[in-house]
């Protein structure tokens, strides 16, 4: 078995680079009250994607969900609550064809928006009229949604907002996030009114298996939660969920990342960026390549449909999915989580998945060679890819069988995209080669933690280190850096500069100075192993 990569030390210390770009959520941070069990938390190891659905009454507006309502005018305030609910009426609702969906495109398990920061319940609770049984819908639309996930054999999972801002208007207490102040006996009142409807939410549907929180206060949602259901995987509010990144690095620890299909939760009709399918699966295979997994979200239209820009992304991971599967579920880090255009993932130690992103020129019957240096390969090795027999290609006669050598660099690998998957030969999606019976060329990779910026005129001094800098063999490193607009943006984002190549320092240390960029920027260190470069942590440098 390859040795862990990160110590726990380390985790923490990469982590805490992770969330110090993060400018929106603030409330992510796993808690030291866990009771998670371990086959919960390894279930969710062995889970590659799930889907997120943020879904309530303010997409009739296709505005931010919520949070229109912080800062808002009094007349806002009173027609959001007043008139929305009136209109309300996701008659087209169908929640067997999404969980069918998304079960085709890989996901275990759909979390929906039980309530959301503005306090609108989707279900049909006790604690308020401001739910769905009151709007032209009538009905338990979330009842429909358990029984329909459970039906196509996905697990369930509720997203549970304990923020609520009907609560805080009902008690003439300023709408906001931050600084709310309530007296002993408001404080009282707002938790025993969480706890009411985390009480409903764990007993009248059934057993639920992961909960997501989003907001404080969120112990007296898992002590409620996990008293009555001990089994419940809890992800936000136990476990690192990073929001609209990917960590840079490989962690250890179970995490996933909520990423929006497009930059808004909820459904936004117009002014929306979507990324493309082919950015999406990019994401799946960066989340499983660095030992995560990813929430895709989406948005349904106000008669509950799901929009068809959403639905065409989710239709081209699922064709990729069905090809590739074997790379996404159950599967590990490698001993590193990429070499440039290819990520690993791997199983069982010895078959490692080389996942080519970059496929834009490779067109189908021809052959490309690639030089692994991570990799050794044994008399025994294997070589496939996946989805085809590498023995037939439809209307050649070609040479289309797959070859290894090992080389003093690494492992060569020489392989033909061979099939066909759009009618106009042009897939342009990864190709994942399998390679069986296969060695780390080095037992673990180092662990390496960027550091701080330091301005200084005409530019600044970006740190580095190696943690427990044992492998003296490692002897240079440099960084990326790029351009920082803001959270939603970094996906976005443009490509990473490259510094140069510095030495590292005898006690592990190191550093470069980059020209100014203008703005904020985000950066990582990187070193070289073995022909291979080791990323650190993104961390992001404000000014």
């Amino acid at each position: 078995m390859i040795k862990k990569v990160f110590t726990f030390l380390t985790l923490i210390l990469c982590l805490n680079n992770v969330f110090a770009q993060n400018d929106v959520v603030k409330d992510d941070k796993a808690s030291d009250y866990n009771l998670n069990k371990p086959e919960r938390e390894l279930w969710l190891k062995n889970t590659g994607l799930g889907l997120f659905i943020h879904f309530s009454m303010d997409s009739q507006l296709g505005v931010v969900i919520s949070h229109s309502l912080v800062g808002a005018s009094d007349d806002y305030v009173n027609r959001y609550f007043n008139e929305l609910p009136k209109t309300f009426d996701p008659a087209k609702f169908d929640p067997h064809q999404i969980a069918v969906l998304a079960k085709l495109a890989g996901m275990k398990y759909i979390v929906f928006t039980t309530k959301h920061h503005s306090g609108f319940c989707m279900w049909d609770t006790q604690t308020t009229d401001f739910n769905i049984t009151h709007t032209p819908y009538k009905k338990d639309l979330l009842k429909e949604f358990v029984d329909a996930t459970r039906e196509a054999g996905l697990q369930v999972g509720f997203y549970f907002s304990p923020e609520d801002f009907n609560f805080l208007r009902d008690h003439h207490i300023p709408i906001s996030r931050t600084d709310v102040k309530m007296d002993g006996a408001t404080r009282k009142a707002y938790d025993d009114y969480t706890r009411r409807q985390c009480e409903e939410l764990m007993t009248k549907y059934g057993k639920i298996d992961v909960l997501f929180i989003d907001g404080e206060p969120k112990e007296v949602v898992k002590q409620t939660c996990w008293k009555l259901q001990p089994d419940l995987l809890i992800t936000r509010g136990a476990i690192k969920t990073p929001e609209q990144i990917m960590p840079g690095a490989m962690i250890n620890e179970p995490w996933l990342s909520c990423i929006t299909m497009g930059t808004a939760w909820g459904y936004q009709p117009t002014n929306e960026r979507y990324k493309s399918g082919n950015q999406l699966i990019g994401l799946l295979i960066e989340a499983r390549s660095k030992g995560g997994s990813l929430l895709l979200n989406v948005g349904p239209k106000p008669n509950g449909e799901l929009p068809i820009e959403q639905e065409e992304r989710l239709r081209e991971m699922s064709a990729w999915y069905f090809v590739n599967r074997e790379c996404i579920d159950s599967a590990r880090s490698w001993v590193v989580s990429k070499e440039g255009n290819i990520l690993f993932t791997a199983k069982g130690g010895h078959t490692l998945y080389a996942i080519v992103t970059d496929v834009h020129d490779w067109k189908e019957g021809t052959r490309k060679t690639f030089l692994i240096h991570s990799a050794l390969g044994k008399a025994n090795t294997r070589v496939s890819v996946l989805g085809q027999n590498s023995q037939v290609i439809e209307y050649k006669n070609d040479d289309i069988s797959c070859r290894y050598k090992q080389m003093d660099k690494g492992l060569e690998v020489s392989v033909v995209k061979a099939q066909r998957i759009y009618d106009d030969h042009r897939w342009p999606n990864p190709v994942v080669i399998k390679l069986e019976n296969v060695d780390p060329s080095f037992n673990e990779a180092v662990m390496v933690e960027t550091g701080g910026a330091i301005p200084i005129t005409g530019g600044a001094i970006l740190k580095g280190r190696i943690v427990n800098y044992k492998n003296k063999t490692v002897i240079r490193a440099h960084f990326y850096y790029r351009r920082y607009n803001g959270q939603v943006e970094t996906l976005y984002a443009d490509k990473w500069q490259v510094g140069n190549w510095v030495n590292i320092q005898a006690d592990g240390n190191f550093q470069d100075t980059i020209k100014p960029l203008k703005g904020s920027y985000e950066y990582k260190a990187v070193v070289e192993q073995g022909q291979v470069e080791i990323e650190g942590e993104n961390n992001l440098f404000k000014q």
